[in-house]
């Protein structure tokens, strides 16, 4: 009997090539499935390959949403394409041979589940922010459940319903573009799942180390809530994340930023319906070359 197949698909700026060889030797070591990897070169032709795999170089750094747009396009192309999409951090790790197997098999009990989130902790096996916890009672993680959010870069997705509700938000660019598919995916009648008890590893990093991130958070989060809210909930869901953010600015700074990245998402959050995605124009001027 075939094993299923996962297309993985693994973003890079070509930033990192120590920790990216290590995460490909754990995807690589992977039993029970059989995986078809692209590895997208965000305005960059990627240096570190497993052979076999599929590159994508895109002329300029389009942001992360639209950059795995672009593998998942490019493996959607090749013959048969497979069920499931997984997409990887290309720091993280998967600590275990069986990873993928496992969340296949969870998938697979939860039918309607259009993607299952495994539990991300360090490099120890245990920490898990909170902000890693894609569920209630964060303080919890290894409770496994239905879930309405994601941690994005290692996420198993049906690749029907990533299709279905148009893929990644590339207009994002970066930070919060897996809460948005998350709840595209709710939208289309479709749920989410927590797998707690099968973990991957990645480096215990904040997302506040990136200068981008005061700022696009915050525009990110107004365009969430006008794209999936319903109206009365609009106003009480950003009141909450205003006070998070003025509270998160005076303990680690950055306020001036997200000020302009509310002002920003709340004066552009009435053109959204007229936003064109843009990862098949991204696709199109692509080079896909297969490793040797």
């Amino acid at each position: 009997m075939p094993y299923p197949r996962v297309d993985v698909v693994v973003l890079t700026l070509n930033d990192r090539p120590a920790e990216e060889a290590a995460a490909q030797a754990t995807l690589l070591a992977q039993r029970g499935v059989d995986v078809r990897v692209v590895v997208v070169g965000n305005g960059c032709r990627p240096e570190v390959v497993p052979p076999g795999a599929l590159t994508v170089c895109l002329p300029e750094n389009v942001g992360i949403p639209a950059g795995r747009n672009a593998g998942a396009d490019a493996l959607g192309r090749e013959p048969d394409p497979a069920q499931w999409l997984f997409f990887l951090d290309n720091d993280a790790a998967f600590p275990r041979i069986d990873v993928l197997a496992r969340l296949i098999t969870e998938a697979q009990q939860h039918p309607r589940a259009a993607y299952v989130q495994p539990r991300l902790t360090g490099p120890d096996d245990v920490t898990t922010p909170r902000r890693w916890v894609p569920r209630l009672r964060a303080s919890r993680p290894e409770r496994p459940g239905t879930t309405t959010t994601m941690t994005e870069g290692v996420v198993l997705v049906r690749r029907e319903a990533f299709d279905a509700v148009g893929g990644w938000p590339a207009e994002f660019f970066l930070y919060h573009e897996g809460l948005q598919l998350a709840w595209q995916c709710w939208s289309a009648g479709w749920t989410g799942w927590y797998a707690a008890g099968i973990r991957m590893h990645h480096p215990l990093t904040s997302p506040t180390r990136h200068a981008l991130f005061h700022r696009l958070a915050a525009r990110n989060r107004i365009w969430v809530a006008y794209r999936s809210l319903p109206a009365p909930l609009i106003p009480f869901y950003l009141a909450v994340w205003a006070a998070i953010t003025v509270a998160r600015a005076v303990r680690v700074g950055g306020l001036r930023e997200a000020l302009a990245g509310t002002r920003e998402g709340w004066t552009t959050r009435r053109a959204l319906g007229s936003v064109v995605k843009c990862h098949a124009h991204i696709s199109s001027e692509a080079r896909v070359t297969a490793a040797s």
